[in-house]
């Protein structure tokens, strides 16, 4: 079966990702999505928020949290959020290499943000053996900006194959919706950062 559907300036829609109704079905369903990852969210926000005074006489997250590298990470993920927004400018424009160069941009500052979230987390266990078994705390620290961290990894993984597999094939109706929907999910990651910056970091830091 053929998912040609190409685009060109004289047939352009002007929302590519909804113009099918296999467009709008992959929309719907990635909202369905995005709900229960925020109720599943929610559970770790509170769970985290029960247990971050049970530290166990180990550090606290007065010990251990600086604002320079969360401040950096912030940084880099808040601005990838921009650039996915420049990509999908460009989709609707139906320039399909500069929406490729914005996603790369993209993919590039989520790989920032993870390697600093390694150095962070190797920073946590070496220098002060704070672990995912040194407390209730270390455990809910840990799941709560781990899972965070493996979705942004996931988030990569899924825009460097869209990326890899469209790129001789160009934008078309049936790959418009892919693209749009890697967006919504990568800013709503960055949503979730920012509660993570605010509630774990910002309040631990002044509690």
């Amino acid at each position: 079966m053929s998912h040609d559907h190409s685009l060109n300036p004289e047939t352009m829609p002007q929302e590519p990702e909804k113009a099918t109704h296999e467009g709008k079905n992959k929309f719907l369903g990635l909202w369905f999505f995005l709900g229960g990852e925020t109720v599943l969210f929610a559970s770790l926000f509170g769970t985290y928020l029960a247990l971050r005074n049970s530290t166990a006489d180990g550090p606290s997250s007065q010990d251990l949290f600086g604002l320079e590298l969360v401040f950096i990470m912030t940084i880099l993920l808040l601005t990838s959020s921009l650039t996915s927004v420049y990509a999908m400018y460009h989709m609707k424009n139906n320039d399909f290499a500069k929406m490729q160069l914005w996603l790369g941009v993209t993919a590039l500052l989520g790989v920032g943000f993870l390697a600093f979230e390694i150095y962070e987390f190797a920073h946590y266990i070496t220098d002060y053996g704070f672990t995912f078994r040194s407390s209730a705390f270390g455990s809910a620290f840990y799941t709560l900006v781990g899972f965070h961290g493996g979705h942004v990894a996931f988030g990569l993984s899924w825009i460097i194959v869209l990326m890899a597999r469209n790129a001789k094939r160009g934008l078309n109706l049936y790959n418009a919706p892919k693209f749009y929907s890697f967006s919504l999910y990568w800013h709503f990651i960055d949503v979730v950062w920012v509660f993570i910056f605010t509630v774990v970091y910002l309040m631990g830091m002044v509690s």
